[in-house]
């Protein structure tokens, strides 16, 4: 027999427990949340009230009972501590109330507190406090106390903490304070959001097909391969000088490779030192905003190579670099619109996607507790379903199927214009395609075309109540934040490997840093002795009396000593640096840095653009629908009240 407990504690959160043992915590929080109940097998209980549910198509008993004694080690014979409770299905309207759009007010974060649960006042008494009798001493004792018993309590239920999640290679990481509970409707992009693809399998057969299509255009491809570690996302393509770049948040250029080369940092200096990337320039620069930009980015390359080296036919017109680039371009171009591509994943879509089982419940989840799911994508109709059939319908409970998650499904979207002006809207009316003009979505509909502002208007939900999930910066985060004011969320799957990599790094860091510190303190000895010399020169008494007193013979040959030393380290920090991130890419590098200490071009446009990012949208599934996200303390170049506080801490605790 299954049987039910509800645990209360002086706190006015009704805390459920016990779990399935050896149960998935993934599926058994779908469960919980899809019946707002956990069930334990094997408890002795003294049955009271009884109802028959269904779960994973498997109707189970469920009872509510007389308290027990304990449970896992927390003692339950206080009177407060356990209370029998009917488990029904509007409980929560019952006993708990939810803010409304006209009743929500801005908390201290400046979030919105709709959505927030709220205990109905005249049920405070019913659970065994009046809301300050259970709760007196200071607050900062009680939350002490009731943080320390719901860390026990998770840790007792296998639910991991949002913090242990964020802590991880899959954890969902805040650039802006986001209140989850406060959105009414979220939407999701679909290709390498909601679908991951198999990136050298994806991105492979897009850059077969545009090789093919630039030897019959007549370029010399024969040798080339598909080489998916020559780029990596954030990088941007100089077409005036057939360069790739890598550059921090300030817009100035780090590494460079011309063709498939390198640059030495020489070369990259002579070459940028006066010049920033500016995005803004689309003439010139291009950023590879997603991976699908990987195919064209490696193409290109390879090809301009086989223009430096002349083997390109003068048959084919003068070109420059910028030339080379529409070339490819337009290979890739028609790679897409031929069919062929999108074809041989629709036939074989096995080879093509990773699935991932667990994002459809992290979906239902946010469904159950009351979000309007979305669709937005720029496939089309019979790829999107094909797609979203072979990545859904398996993993859903009880027949569901992939149309059953989203109010509104909306194909073609012609993203970016999508969020910035309106087109006519269509709705698809039959499994063939055929389609009819509207101008209202309707909750369950399949649309093509449209805006933004259509969806809105039709779901009367605005601004900042939507949250829009996708993986590329520009089309999906950028825009849609821009215009609209919708919170953002951006999907970038080489997280996951980048997070490990810095792990497996940090050792190697420690040392470079090391070294570095040492540089600096011999470097400033250094330059105080240099000043002094200078001053001694000028007949002008140095910094101090000592300085002043030293002779000529100590000052030099401790100069002398000092210099050897600096440009030994200077030799060994050099290569070490440049080594640095080669545990994710070898040429450029993590994908949020540039250098030791800066942030790349990519992790400011993430953090400018994206309110949350994570490398996979199942990762919500750890964190609940109704998480509160609060952005981290960013450190500035003058805290330095941190290193005076803790020199502060060492001298007491010596």
């Amino acid at each position: 027999m299954l049987t039910m407990r509800f645990l209360t504690f002086s706190t006015n959160h009704i805390i459920f427990s016990s779990i399935f043992p050896h149960f998935n915590h993934r599926k058994l929080m779908y469960t919980t949340e899809l019946f707002g109940v956990f069930v334990v097998p094997g408890v002795d209980a003294s049955p009271a009230l009884a109802s028959t549910t269904l779960i994973n198509n498997k109707y189970f008993k469920i009872t509510a009972f007389t308290k027990p004694t304990s449970h896992n080690g927390v003692n339950l014979r206080s009177e407060k501590a356990l209370k029998p409770y009917r488990c029904s299905a509007d409980a929560n309207s019952d006993f708990f109330s939810v803010t409304s759009s006209n009743k929500s007010d801005v908390d201290y974060l400046g979030q919105s507190t709709r959505g927030d649960l709220n205990v109905k006042s005249e049920h405070l008494e019913a659970f065994g406090f009046d809301g300050h009798a259970a709760l007196e001493g200071p607050i900062e004792e009680v939350a002490r106390s009731e943080a320390r018993q719901a860390e026990d309590l998770l840790k007792d239920l296998g639910i991991p903490s949002p913090s242990s999640s964020r802590n991880s290679p899959r954890g969902i990481f805040c650039s802006r304070t986001l209140n989850l509970r406060s959105i009414s409707a979220i939407g999701y992009d679909m290709d390498y959001t909601l679908i991951h693809y198999n990136v050298m399998a994806w991105e492979g057969r897009a850059y077969d097909y545009c090789m093919e299509n630039l030897r019959n255009m007549g370029f010399p491809v024969d040798g080339l391969a598909f080489d998916p570690n020559l780029v990596i996302r954030g990088l941007v393509i100089d077409k005036e000088n057939g360069n790739l770049v890598k550059a921090d948040r300030f817009g100035y250029i780090k590494r460079a490779m011309h063709g498939t080369k390198m640059l030495s940092t020489r070369a990259v200096s002579e070459m940028y030192g006066r010049e920033l990337v500016d995005l803004r320039k689309e003439s010139r620069w291009e950023f590879l905003n997603t991976l699908f930009s990987v195919s064209e980015a490696v193409a290109y390359m390879q090809m301009v190579d086989r223009l430096d080296d002349g083997t390109i036919p003068a048959d084919l017109g003068p070109l420059d670099y910028k030339g080379l680039y529409k070339a490819v371009g337009k290979a890739l171009f028609w790679a897409h619109v031929e069919g062929r591509l999108k074809s041989e994943i629709m036939s074989k879509p096995e080879l093509f996607v990773e699935p991932d089982p667990e994002l459809p419940l992290a979906l239902l989840d946010q469904k159950e507790a009351g979000k309007k799911l979305l669709l937005i994508t720029n496939s089309d109709y019979h790829y999107t379903d094909k797609m979203m059939r072979h990545s859904f319908n398996r993993f859903l409970p009880n027949d569901m199927s992939w149309r059953d998650l989203f109010d509104i499904v909306i194909v073609s979207a012609r993203k970016p214009e999508f969020f910035q002006t309106s087109h006519p809207m269509y709705e698809v009316v039959t499994d063939e395609g055929l389609m009819r003009p509207c101008f209202k979505a309707q909750t369950g509909g399949l649309y093509s075309g449209g805006s933004a502002q259509m969806v809105e208007n039709s779901l009367n939900i605005h601004g900042d109540e939507i949250l829009y999930v996708g993986d590329h910066i520009y089309t999906d985060v950028s825009q849609s934040k821009v215009h609209l004011r919708w919170r953002t969320a951006l999907i970038c799957r080489e997280l996951e490997e980048e997070y490990n990599a810095l792990i497996g790094n940090r050792s190697y860091r420690e040392s470079l840093v090391e070294l570095i510190n040492q540089k600096e303190v011999v470097g400033d000895l250094f330059n105080q002795l240099r000043l002094a010399l200078q001053r001694r020169s000028k007949d002008r008494p140095a910094q101090t009396l000592a300085a002043t007193n030293m002779n000529d013979e100590d000052l030099t040959d401790s100069m002398q000593k000092l210099l050897i030393v600096m440009q030994r380290l200077d030799n060994k920090i050099a290569p070490m640096l440049e080594a640095d991130g080669e545990l994710f890419n070898s040429r450029w590098g993590f994908l949020s840095r540039a250098g030791l200490w800066d942030k790349s071009h990519l992790m400011r446009q993430i953090e400018k653009y994206a309110d949350i990012y994570t490398s996979r949208v199942s990762n919500f599934l750890d964190y609940t629908p109704f998480m509160y996200f609060r952005s981290q303390e960013q450190n500035l170049a003058h805290d330095s009240y941190t290193h005076y506080c803790s020199q502060i801490n060492n001298e007491h605790s010596s």
